[in-house]
């Protein structure tokens, strides 16, 4: 199998398992091997008392993006630390994309970065990720 051909198999292994990533009405976008792209419409009931997505729901998809990134190897991994920073609301209505992207792996460690955008490509926020792998696969090859 190509790099390609794992991270989109152990991906949709991953996603066919997110029930709260489904629940939160996020969709797959493409994939390749340390990146990962996660959509999601912000509808009313992810909207916080000011009226705009929550910090949580934002957090969220940040961290489903994340998650199918550091895993795309088909070498299982989960967070270890990550943070973000809010630079815009995201508005009921707004389709927020998350896309991560590998800055570095080595040994059994990660760091990721996720840019959140909405619909006219505004940056909402940026997330940074630490992953840590632990062993074991998505599938046999």
């Amino acid at each position: 199998m190509t790099p390609q051909e794992i991270a989109e198999r152990a991906c949709k292994i991953m996603w066919d398992s997110d029930t709260a990533s489904e629940w939160a009405g996020m969709s797959l976008g493409p994939v390749a091997p340390g990146a990962a792209t996660v959509t999601m419409t912000v509808r009313p009931e992810h909207c916080n008392g000011h009226g705009t997505a929550h910090g949580g729901v934002i957090y969220m998809l940040a961290g489903t993006a994340f998650a199918m990134a550091i895993n795309s190897y088909n070498v299982r991994a989960v967070a270890q630390a990550g943070s973000i920073t809010y630079l815009a609301p995201g508005n009921q209505g707004d389709q927020l994309k998350a896309t991560s992207t590998e800055v570095v792996r080595a040994g059994r460690n990660g760091i990721y970065n996720v840019a959140i955008t909405n619909q006219s490509n505004e940056t909402i926020a940026e997330f940074r990720g630490n992953s840590r792998v632990i062993g074991g696969t998505l599938f046999e090859k």
